[in-house]
């Protein structure tokens, strides 16, 4: 297909997700599979403008004055890829196969930058309604850490340490200028392509197969590792879903000890079976999603309880930016009484002197630090431990300077502070 040609295409996508409220991968799977002629690259290069298109949505939408697929692939290409009036004048062609040649008023507006008189939330490309709730957390940097969740997310992994080390998985991985974590050691990064580039199928590698290593963000690792857990421990992982942390868990625990992964639902746990076999994990008991009382009859018996709660996923909106445009207030307000829930039965499962550590990946003070005051004002026996302090207990590089809300005792990770995915962090004793 011509770049014209994948630009309609991508018009014809966005129109499903706008239109119907389709998901975007659904959206792009139902296209991809009624116009069989489009090769890999040419799914890949649509699927780039149709994500670049929904993560600039909010300032698109301002520039070009309007809302329509049009506009916003037409604003995403000045935003996201740079290109002046002249470049997307060729793209919008006039073909058979491509769309209709920019008017007057469009190819003034394209080529002029798109910022002046934009309001905060428009320049952070976040809905309107979620404005004030972002600037709430990030007061003058909003607009910073919004272009930064407008980008694309490089892929990050996390190096099975139980089968290999981060020099291996370099190593196997160097086609791809896989390179080191700045935060983790035990992440390696390979960069988000630029323009019409494609994302490395990393998980087709032999080294994936072999176990070397899972696709995890960064942040993610962060979390897990500030869990701060011990081989021969006892370790409850709330709301396991398909593993991700279980396994960074088992990892830090050196196969020792017992970690119990249980989730509410069965299809999100169902892909932790094969994850635990290629990532050679012995020590994890897998519940019986939805049992919650063999979950309850495990009582206070549990060094560490993770509760990685269900949320609004605002911290990955880099990697989902449809998501950004799908949540509503009544999915948020169900979200923090299902944080509220899940905080009250994990609180029960923690022996004293036993760690409870809330995680969500999540930006929004709702579900963050607002939830974790709540929790503590009904539960005087638990208290917040510094974060600053647990990072140097347990982690085995520098701590970042600042938590991207400037609190002190939780930890807040963001993608323009610390390039990782939207990651909020609270470590709690119980202490009696």
């Amino acid at each position: 297909m011509k770049p014209a040609a994948r630009i309609k295409a991508a018009t014809e996508v966005l129109e499903q997700i706008l239109t119907h409220h389709q998901p975007a991968a659904v959206a792009l799977s139902e296209w991809g599979r009624t116009h069989r002629f489009a090769g890999s690259g040419d799914r890949s290069a649509i699927g780039n403008y149709v994500y670049d298109a929904l993560r600039h949505r909010a300032l698109s939408t301002y520039h070009m004055r309007a809302e329509t697929p049009r506009a916003l692939v037409l604003g995403a290409l000045v935003a996201a890829r740079g290109l002046g009036g002249p470049a997307i004048a060729a793209l919008f062609d006039g073909s058979p196969h491509g769309l209709a040649a920019l008017s007057a008023d469009e190819m003034t507006r394209v080529s002029n930058g798109p910022h002046a008189g934009a309001s905060d939330w428009q320049q952070a490309n976040v809905p309107q309604w979620l404005g004030p709730h972002l600037a709430h957390v990030f007061d003058e940097r909003l607009i910073a850490e919004g272009q930064s969740i407008a980008r694309r997310a490089p892929v990050d992994l996390r190096v099975n340490t139980l089968k290999a080390t981060r020099a291996e998985v370099l190593e196997a991985l160097a086609q791809y200028g896989a390179v080191a974590g700045g935060l983790s050691s035990t992440a390696v990064r390979i960069a988000a392509p630029d323009g019409d580039g494609r994302t490395p199928n990393v998980e087709a590698e032999a080294a994936h197969g072999r176990g070397w290593f899972e696709v995890q963000d960064e942040g993610s690792q962060i979390a897990a590792a500030m869990c701060g857990v011990k081989p021969g421990q006892s370790v409850l992982d709330l709301c396991a879903g398909a593993g991700g942390k279980t396994l960074a868990l088992a990892a830090l625990m050196q196969n020792k000890g017992t970690i119990h992964a249980y989730d509410s639902d069965k299809s999100r746990l169902r892909p932790i079976f094969e994850r635990l076999t290629r990532a050679g994990i012995t020590n994890v008991n897998v519940m019986t999603a939805g049992d919650t009382a063999a979950l309850d009859a495990l009582k206070a018996r549990f060094d560490v309880v993770l509760v990685d709660a269900p949320c609004s996923g605002s911290g990955t909106w880099r990697r989902k930016p449809d998501a950004k445009w799908r949540l509503k207030p009544d999915v948020l307000a169900a979200r923090i009484k299902d944080q509220q829930a899940v905080l009250a039965r994990a609180q029960r499962a923690v022996k004293p002197g036993g760690r409870l550590v809330y995680v969500t990946c999540s930006l929004l003070a709702d579900e963050n630090s607002d939830q974790i005051s709540h929790f503590i004002d009904a539960n005087r026996h638990f208290s917040v431990n510094p974060w600053r302090q647990v990072w140097g207990e347990v982690m085995d590089t520098p701590a970042p300077r600042y938590s991207a809300d400037g609190r002190d005792d939780t930890l807040l990770l963001s993608p323009s502070m610390h390039s990782t995915d939207g990651f909020f962090i609270a470590v709690m004793t119980r202490h009696a």
